[in-house]
C-alpha cells in the first residue's frame, strides 16, 4: 500500500503504531548495543514515541500548509545509472508448483581489461519467485561448471537436490548476494570488487514456485571505478551443513567457526537461514579467550534478510577466531514453520534449512581470495 499522502496513511494508523512499537518496522533486526552500522534504519525512541502518540490522538493531519515538499522516490535502479547492465539473456520459466533446482546461468563479461566494481545491484524481473540469487565471479582459468553453456540454465549433476547443491559449490569470489530485503552493494570510493579480464559472471538462482506459472529474467547493474581502489573487498562465509534439528525443538543451536588467516578488516555481516531461523550472531574470540559479540540478529526474519554494514571497519589480527551461532525454532510456536513434526537438515529448499554467515573483508588490491587464505603472506 502507498504511504505518499496523509489520506493514504490515515487508515493504517493503528497498524503503524503496532509495527513501530514492536519494532517490526522499519525492518532492522540487530539487537541494540552492537555496531554501529552505517545502514541502520531503525527508529529512535523519540521517533517511535511520536508515531505512537500520533496514532493514540486519532492520527490528526496537522497543518497541510506546513508540510514539507513531496519526497523523491527512486524509480528503476537504486544505485545511480549503471555503467553496464548484464544478466540472464532469456527469461527462466517456472511451473506453478513443485521444487526447482538451483539454476546456474553463465554470463560472459567480454571484459578485455580488469574492472573494479564500485556498486552493484541485482534486479529480478519477478521478485515474487526469487528466493535468493548469488552472483559469482568465475575467473578465466576456472574449471567450475565447465559443462555449462553460456546463457543456458544449468543444474549440476547429482542424485538428490542436496547432491546437486553441493556439486555446484565453488571457492570463486562472490560479487553480491540478493535476497528479499537486501540493499544494493556500494563499496564507496576506496574499495571495490575485482572482475578480471575474461571472467564470467555466474548467476546462481534459487526460485520458489507460488501456485502460478511464472518467469524471471534477473539483471545486474554495475558501476565501475575509474582507477583501482585502495582496497579489495572479498566476501567470505562460515557455515554448517551437518546438523539435524529435532521435531518440535524450540531453540536448537548450530555453530561454525574459523580463524582469520591474515590481518584484515571486517566490513559487514549477512546471515542466512530459512523459515525456522530464530536468531543469528557473529562473535570473535580476542586475546585471552575473551568473547566479543559483533552482531546479534534477533528475531531473524526470513522475509527481510538484511546485511549489517559496520560504520567503522573492524581491524582483526591473523589467528583471530570468528564464530557464528544460529538458533532454530522447530516448534509449533513458530508460525512460519512448514512442519514441526519433521526432523530438519541442511538443504536448498525453504522447508529445509541453511546456516550460513556471510561476511565481507578488506584486503590489499593485489590479494585474491586464494592468496588471502595463505597464512602469513598478505602484505600490510
Amino acid at each position: 500500500m502507498p504511504f505518499l499522502t496523509y489520506q493514504q496513511v490515515r487508515p493504517w494508523a493503528k497498524a503503524i503504531r503496532e509495527s513501530v512499537a514492536l519494532k517490526k518496522m522499519p525492518p532492522w533486526f540487530a539487537e541494540p548495543g552492537f555496531g554501529p552500522f552505517s545502514n541502520d534504519r531503525s527508529l529512535s525512541p523519540a521517533e517511535i514515541d511520536t508515531l505512537v502518540r500520533w496514532a493514540d490522538a486519532g492520527a490528526p493531519e496537522g497543518d497541510s500548509h506546513a508540510a514539507p515538499p513531496p519526497s523523491h522516490w527512486t524509480e528503476g535502479w537504486n544505485i545511480r545509472l549503471p555503467g553496464l547492465v548484464v544478466g540472464m539473456p532469456h527469461p527462466f520459466s517456472l511451473p506453478a508448483t513443485g521444487d526447482v533446482d538451483y539454476q546456474y546461468i553463465v554470463v560472459p563479461t567480454g571484459f578485455t581489461s580488469d574492472k573494479w566494481v564500485e556498486s552493484a545491484e541485482l534486479r529480478p524481473s519477478n521478485r515474487a519467485v526469487v528466493h535468493h540469487a548469488v552472483v559469482y565471479i568465475r575467473e578465466p582459468a576456472s574449471s567450475w561448471l565447465k559443462d555449462a553453456r553460456p546463457g543456458i540454465p544449468y543444474v549440476p549433476p547429482g542424485d538428490t537436490p542436496r547432491d546437486r547443491l553441493l556439486n555446484g559449490a565453488t571457492k570463486s569470489d562472490i560479487l553480491l548476494v540478493y535476497s528479499p530485503g537486501s540493499l544494493p552493494e556500494d563499496w564507496g570510493s576506496g574499495m571495490g570488487k575485482l572482475v578480471k579480464a575474461g571472467s564470467d559472471l555466474v548467476f546462481q538462482m534459487h526460485y520458489t514456485t507460488n501456485g502460478h506459472p511464472a518467469s524471471d529474467r534477473s539483471q545486474l547493474g554495475l558501476i565501475f571505478h575509474q582507477a583501482p581502489p585502495d582496497e579489495r573487498v572479498l566476501t567470505l562465509q562460515l557455515g554448517n551443513d551437518r546438523f539435524v534439528i529435532p521435531p518440535g525443538h524450540p531453540h536448537y543451536r548450530v555453530t561454525a567457526w574459523g580463524t582469520v588467516p591474515n590481518d584484515t578488516k571486517l566490513l559487514s555481516f549477512f546471515p542466512h537461514m530459512h523459515l525456522r531461523g530464530a536468531s543469528f550472531e557473529y562473535s570473535i574470540l580476542e586475546a585471552g579467550g575473551k568473547r566479543r559479540t559483533l552482531l546479534r540478529v534477533s528475531p531473524y526474519n526470513f522475509h527481510w534478510q538484511v546485511s549489517y554494514r559496520l560504520l567503522h571497519p573492524l581491524a582483526v589480527k591473523a589467528g583471530t577466531r570468528l564464530e557464528v551461532v544460529a538458533y532454530f525454532d522447530n516448534s509449533r510456536n513458530n508460525t512460519n514453520n512448514p512442519d514441526p513434526d519433521e526432523s530438519v537438515t541442511f538443504g536448498p529448499q525453504s522447508y529445509e534449512e541453511m546456516m550460513i554467515g556471510f561476511f565481507d573483508v578488506a584486503v590489499p588490491p593485489q590479494t585474491d581470495k586464494n592468496g588471502f587464505f595463505v597464512r602469513g603472506v598478505v602484505p600490510q
